[in-house]
């Protein structure tokens, strides 16, 4: 087991060191500039050149960029002025951690209840109404999605507040329209997986056994359907703790889907820089939390580096 974290661990600090410098490089080489606006004189844009460093050689700023961060320097916002990267996103990180949690316990408990009664009742017009729900999840965007909830349960039927974050009744049309896609990529995903469990030879040979039906859905079918699960929990995971940035927008929430959007507007390197480093080092991280457990769960994974092996 041991020996299996500390690859996972290597190939995770591989991952974030190589994200770092893309995302470093790609903005570098962008066009457009955050000082180019009619505002800013040509001798204002050589000071704030080289108060942020950008009158040096790439290269130059690149070494000083990878120092920073090992110390936990994302920079200084160029927008917000004096204000840290750091601290920005200290302050809104809560917010969509709130609202992703928030998300996460609603699709899982939503969409693997879905799953389990559509797989439960295959062909029956509850199976067929879970499709339909995971198709409408997926194939309509969360803006969108946001935009409906707004207009219908906040403006012509004023059931919940159009916008902010400061109450639970602020919380539960961002909740639902960003949980949306992730019940509808649940239930399909679990209900693929319990239908293959249902068919499979143990849950056969638990039938012939005599045992109590209640007995094999949950003690076989749903405990064994659960495991492929943990493949997509991860990228989910983060994704929605993370935040969405339309639907953060969309509500006015002020977290980091917020910020990002208003970086990207404004040019704000430092700022986009940060955030996507933070939001890329944060997957990696539910990643590789996610690989051990899937390593403790399952010991086939860990001892030949896949389910074969």
């Amino acid at each position: 087991m041991a020996k299996y974290i500390v690859k996972r661990l290597i190939i995770s600090v591989l991952t974030i060191l190589v994200l770092c410098t893309v995302v470093f490089f790609a903005i570098k080489f962008i066009p457009g500039d955050p000082f180019s606006g009619p505002e800013y004189t040509e001798q204002m844009r050589q000071q704030l050149h080289e108060l942020y460093g950008y009158d040096k050689p790439v290269w130059q700023q690149y070494l000083s960029y990878m120092g920073n961060l090992l110390h936990g320097d994302l920079g200084i916002s160029v927008y917000y002025r004096g204000r840290a990267v750091v601290d920005i996103i200290a302050g809104a990180f809560p917010q969509s951690l709130d609202l992703g949690l928030r998300a996460l316990i609603t699709a899982t408990v939503v969409g693997i209840g879905l799953g389990i009664l559509a797989a439960l009742n295959r062909k029956k017009p509850l199976d067929y109404i879970s499709i339909i729900i995971a198709i409408i999840g997926i194939s309509i965007p969360s803006f969108v999605v946001a935009s409906l909830l707004q207009y219908v349960l906040a403006i012509v039927f004023p059931i919940f507040p159009v916008a902010r974050y400061t109450s639970f009744a602020h919380t539960i049309l961002p909740t639902i329209a960003l949980a949306l896609p992730t019940i509808a990529r649940f239930s399909r995903f679990m209900r693929t997986s319990m239908l293959e469990v249902i068919d499979s030879d143990f849950v056969k040979t638990a039938r012939s056994k005599g045992l109590k039906k209640r007995q094999i859905i949950f003690s076989h079918e749903v405990r064994n359907s659960l495991l492929p699960l943990l493949s997509i929990l991860g990228p989910t995971t983060a994704s929605l703790l993370m935040g969405s940035f339309v639907v953060e927008s969309i509500f006015a929430i002020p977290g980091l889907g917020n910020y990002f959007v208003e970086s990207i507007n404004t040019q704000d390197y430092s700022l986009i820089m940060g955030l996507t480093i933070f939001y890329g080092v944060f997957l990696v991280t539910i990643n590789f939390v996610i690989d051990i457990l899937y390593g403790v769960v399952d010991p086939r994974i860990r001892l030949g580096g896949n389910k074969n092996g």
